[in-house]
């Protein structure tokens, strides 16, 4: 059913913004589904919400995956695509979506075991790729991306029915204070906030640039930075940032010199996969939310994994 009575995260009707707990799991099926973080790393993540491994790839391969993403931010068959998403005011990308199924190396890398293992752990189930994208913030001119949890948007506009996602932001380059890194707010997991506004159809055409439906209210965000504060993912190229999909999270603009790239990747459960979007909405295109078909993303083998 797609009704009010039946939703337990509303967002984005009538009423004024609330903060809803959290009805779901953060870590299914005990954590027993796979076998990849320690004891020690499931509880920090279900804790906080968050997680960042350091070291996760090495130079070279990290080297390889920024040259790869250079090109297509290059690449004229792919900047004129309409998964290119350029910065507000400038023909500079921002950021490109569906980069899995764009590039052979990246697809390689969303099969990673490095990365699957944890998010099927963490997931309780076998998982396929909602959202991919490679993010850019150049030196001196990269944008902010304004707080939000990506659950809210992927339930309303998307159909998501559960808090059974996470997301995985593999670090392209060093992620300093000053660069702009991703900020996220410890234990907002736990706690959903409903935004006000009806959203326009195919409001992702404004969104990707600068989001206005579906941002948390200024007096929510204070109580969750009040009770967790705020934690930035400073850390070396090479590194991986996995997180809820209900993790408050932002990144301030980019004015310092050192740009700021990463590959993000949106592991959804294969228990956990769309549904209709809510309030009738237009579903938003496949290289957004992936809907036209679930396939469960099949670990590289090893042999694989050393050719890549």
């Amino acid at each position: 059913m797609n009704t009010l009575a039946s939703d337990l995260y509303v967002s984005r009707n009538d009423r004024s913004s609330a903060i809803i707990a959290r009805r779901d799991p953060v870590i299914y099926e005990q954590g027993q589904y796979a076998d990849a973080l320690t004891s020690e790393q499931a509880q920090s993540y279900e804790r906080d919400g968050f997680l960042m491994l350091e070291n996760v790839f090495g130079p070279d391969e990290v080297q390889a995956l920024l040259d790869e993403v250079g090109r297509m931010s290059a690449d004229p068959s792919i900047t004129g695509l309409e998964e290119a998403i350029t910065e507000p005011g400038s023909d500079a990308v921002r950021s490109i979506f569906r980069v899995h199924e764009l590039s052979d190396r990246l697809a390689r890398l969303a099969r990673d075991p490095r990365l699957i293992h944890i998010a099927r752990q963490i997931l309780g189930s076998e998982v396929y790729m909602h959202q991919s994208r490679a993010n850019m913030k150049p030196g001196f001119k990269g944008k902010e991306f304004y707080w939000h949890s990506d659950f809210e948007t992927w339930h309303v506009e998307d159909g998501m029915p559960s808090m059974r996602a996470l997301s995985c932001s593999v670090l392209l380059t060093d992620n300093n204070e000053c660069n702009g890194p991703l900020m996220l707010v410890p234990g907002s997991h736990r706690q959903f906030v409903s935004c006000q506004g009806r959203t326009p159809d195919e409001h992702y055409k404004k969104s990707l640039k600068q989001q206005e439906y579906g941002v948390p209210d200024p007096i929510s965000l204070r109580l969750l930075v009040e009770q967790g504060g705020i934690r930035p993912m400073v850390g070396k190229a090479g590194s991986v940032v996995f997180f809820d999909c209900n993790t408050m999270h932002g990144s301030n603009g980019n004015i310092s010199p050192w740009p700021r790239a990463n590959v993000f990747m949106v592991y959804n459960s294969m228990e956990n996969t769309l549904q209709p979007p809510k309030y009738g909405l237009t579903p938003r295109p496949e290289h957004i939310a992936t809907r036209r078909r679930f396939d469960a993303l099949t670990p590289l083998a090893a042999e694989a994994l050393a050719a890549a």
